[in-house]
């Protein structure tokens, strides 16, 4: 009887050991910001895509790790000899989260719906120069163009292109059907969103079964949420102060890499005296980069003269075109017969800009400029900022990938109207030698160096900070995505 008794025990012990080594499968990240709404096809907001893409919603192409485009819901695609004609293979089998099947059809309601009049699609020029999308079959779509479009595939990989359901659209902004392998759970309002894992994915399934993003945007609280465990992982830690104790402490992981976002002080083109180019260089010649960098990153950033990111092949140096001048700012400013300038400073809320617009304030009332400060939630600042263009100046850091084109859309937030620049973006999309694209985006990267259009501050680093025993993890950001496809608990 003690025998048994004592080999139940053994067992039991066993049992208990096993499950207690079992790795997690839940992850708690942190993020920042709150997406206003969770559909990528009709907002602008960056935290959108930070919850959602790759996540709940695919296109057809999508960006990898490391930047690349990679196939999605498209496994292949042939382009005809004219470049005027892309057929589209589609994975077999996919279901949208509520059991609806997906085919092409829903691919052409998706572009049709992103490029129709009255769209809420807050990047419409990635569908510029398709004429017709045609379902020829349930899993074969051609896509037809007006003139060959090099960068289509890098288009169709954003998160304004994913594909949507006709039937659940509609309501897509708060409760989001897609075909990744995470559903949509819940969402409680100011304090956190939860997915868990589609057990119907098409695809590789996840090794996580549940994933819950909660939204901490002061550098205090996200602090102190990583050392309690609150959180497992902040994929932008908001407080680079904390790195250094952070990488001296085991039970984490720091990870510095790149992103796409160009952080720059906004300049509202639109709006006297801004739209006198000697007063946009004054501003730029008042700007200290590193004291900006050091101020308020840390350390971590890299300066940027124009809206390009560094780790990019075709990226130019211009820096030393709005080198540090207060005297030359103070020349400008007077030539231009400028005084006692007031401008509004408007701060959404991460630490970059918060921190960055007191040290950038500092520096503008150095040369007599007065800014006044007016701290918003990212919500107003959408509406406020980018939707009503109700500003003079503002400081954003813009995520997306390679969007030099913003610069030529006249009717983008800092309203700059140039038909030379639109015509150097629309050459771009004309040709797909590599050689080419790089000579014209030189170009157009000196052409708004040259006028000034914003002053461009430095180019945001990845600094994320995790547990140790999680992997799978994106180092850099080659768009704002917190792609969890591959992450999971080490054994």
């Amino acid at each position: 009887m003690r025998r048994t008794l004592a080999l139940a025990a053994g067992v039991m012990l066993l049992v208990a050991g096993a499950a207690l080594a079992a790795p997690r499968t839940d992850i708690v990240v942190g993020l920042v910001l709150e997406p206003p709404i969770l559909d990528p096809t009709a907002g602008a907001a960056a935290a959108i895509d930070e919850v959602v893409y790759a996540n709940v919603f695919e296109g057809l192409t999508r960006f990898g790790p490391d930047g690349s485009i990679e196939p999605a819901l498209a496994e292949s695609w042939e382009i005809a000899p004219d470049g005027l004609s892309w057929v589209f293979h589609l994975h077999d089998g996919v279901t949208f989260h509520d059991g609806t099947p997906f085919t092409a059809e829903d691919v052409v309601f998706s572009f049709d719906r992103a490029m129709a009049e009255g769209s809420l699609n807050a990047q419409k020029q990635l569908f510029d120069g398709i004429n017709e999308v045609t379902a020829i079959d349930d899993t074969t779509l051609e896509i037809g163009l007006d003139q060959p479009k090099g960068s289509l595939l890098f288009n169709l990989a954003w998160g304004d292109a994913v594909i949507v359901s006709p039937a659940s659209a509609e309501s897509n902004a708060t409760k989001p059907v897609g075909t990744g392998p995470f559903r949509f759970s819940n969402w409680v309002q100011g304090d956190r969103i939860e997915l868990v894992r589609n057990e119907d994915y098409w695809g590789t399934p996840s090794k996580l079964d549940k994933v819950t993003f909660r939204f901490i945007s002061d550098p205090t609280a996200a602090f102190a949420a990583m050392m309690a465990g609150d959180v497992d992982v902040f994929p932008n830690f908001p407080a680079p102060e904390n790195l250094a104790q952070f990488a001296a402490d085991p039970r984490f992981q720091v990870l510095i890499g790149s992103t796409e976002g160009e952080t720059i002080l906004a300049i509202n083109n639109a709006r006297p005296p801004f739209d006198d180019v000697r007063v946009r260089e004054a501003l730029a010649h008042a700007i200290d980069r590193k004291a900006i960098i050091d101020g308020a990153m840390f350390g971590y950033g890299t300066p940027i003269g124009t809206h390009f990111a560094p780790h990019n092949p075709a990226y130019e140096d211009l820096t030393a075109l709005s080198a540090y001048d207060p005297e030359k700012a103070k020349a400008l400013l007077s030539e231009a017969g400028v005084s006692g300038l007031k401008p509004t400073l408007v701060l959404p809320p991460p630490s970059y800009a918060r921190r960055g617009g007191e040290i950038v304030a500092s520096q503008l009332r150095a040369v007599g400029i007065e800014p006044q400060i007016v701290n918003v939630e990212w919500a107003q600042w959408l509406e406020q900022v980018f939707k009503n263009h109700d500003f003079d100046l503002t400081i954003v850091s813009h995520t997306e990938p390679m969007d030099i084109g913003i610069y030529a859309r006249p009717d983008y937030y800092f309203g700059y109207d140039d038909p030379v620049m639109r015509a150097l973006i629309a050459g771009v999309e004309a040709t797909a030698d590599p050689e080419e694209q790089k000579a014209i985006l030189q170009a157009a990267q000196e052409r708004i160096a040259d006028r000034f259009v914003n002053v461009y501050l430095f180019q945001l680093a990845k600094t994320g900070v995790a547990d140790a025993r999680i992997e799978g993890l994106w180092l850099n950001s080659p768009t704002q995505a917190t792609d969890l496809t591959a992450v999971s608990w080490k054994e």
